[in-house]
């Protein structure tokens, strides 16, 4: 299986735009890449006391100031492009109701020609599960809940869905994804319980660091998890050039590091590395974004090259 590499669209901080933004999407489509991925994230709280990003700090990075919404740099980015992946690395379930969610994955589905990857999690922020009204202790049961009734809008119609935080009264819900039964769902989960609820819920698990190891154990579990019927549970590793948890002016691992992850995401049998440059101390400007993708191209070279010697191989 080859390894395929995205890249994180340009979405945070006040130096992105949309020239930024279309320049990057074209740029990474032609270069060879094969996904452009959003995350998502509300408001920057100045008191923030949710532990972030599971490394028991509540400082958050300061390019959270300014964050483009997700759903709406997706559809974007699909307008900017012609065949390459449109996905969600994740949003956040809690933020959102499931006739809404559906509604809008579908319209990205549709208009995209079947390009979408919905990928969704717990999410972190107290204060912005606050925000929308959720109580951030039952985030995971209403995720779970909300992944169903969103599969429900999408089955046949009428629609009706019943549960303990959605209820949906018997309803034509349309338009339909065009991939069917629905669009590849994606799993930010780590936990025990999130492995179960991917396993039960989710095509795609994508998490962020571990070893191969660690990495084929996990998928093991959720293997056993997986009813008899389902297809194996398939692995995107997520790469950061440098983690929105590292110091700015550190430097962050940069490109030598994702070269690590890429034989990690290989040795773990991963199908995509997804590449996140939003934390970079070298994304300073548009036209740092601009350039991003061609000084990133070195990474397909990679690819090429740890693949040439099983090709060879086996030739």
């Amino acid at each position: 299986m080859t390894l395929a590499i995205g890249l994180s669209l340009p979405q945070l901080g006040e130096h992105v735009d949309a020239g930024a933004v279309r320049a990057f999407a074209t740029s990474a489509e032609e270069l060879g890449f094969s996904s452009l991925w959003v995350q998502e994230h509300l408001f920057y709280p100045e008191e923030n006391e949710s532990i972030y990003g599971g490394r028991h700090t509540t400082s958050v990075h300061p390019a959270y100031r300014s964050v483009l919404g997700a759903t709406e740099l997706m559809a974007f980015a699909a307008a900017c492009t012609r065949t390459i992946t449109i996905g969600s690395s994740i949003l956040v379930a809690g933020y959102h109701r499931p006739v809404e969610l559906a509604q809008r994955l579908s319209t990205l589905d549709l208009l995209s020609g079947g390009r979408l990857v919905a990928g969704l999690g717990a999410g972190w922020s107290d204060e912005e599960h606050a925000l929308m009204d959720v109580d951030p202790r039952s985030r995971g049961r209403r995720m779970g809940e909300l992944v169903r009734a969103v599969q429900a809008c999408w089955g046949p119609d009428p629609v009706e869905f019943e549960g303990e935080f959605f209820s949906i009264p018997r309803s034509i819900v349309r338009p339909k994804p065009v991939q069917q039964p629905h669009p590849p769902l994606l799993s930010g989960l780590r936990s025990a319980t999130g492995l179960k609820r991917t396993a039960a819920l989710f095509d795609i698990w994508n998490p962020s660091s571990g070893s191969p190891e660690a990495l084929l154990e996990q998928l093991e579990t959720m293997r056993e998890l997986r009813s008899e019927d389902a297809s194996p549970i398939r692995l995107f590793l997520r790469s950061y050039l440098q983690r929105p948890t590292d110091d700015v002016g550190s430097g962050g691992q940069g490109i030598d590091g994702v070269r690590t992850d890429i034989r990690t995401a290989l040795a773990a049998g991963a199908e995509h590395l997804i590449v996140e440059p939003n934390f970079w101390d070298e994304m300073r400007s548009p036209n740092d974004w601009v350039d991003a993708p061609a000084r990133l191209a070195v990474l397909l070279d990679d690819i090429a090259d740890l693949s040439t010697p099983a090709t060879a191989s086996a030739s």
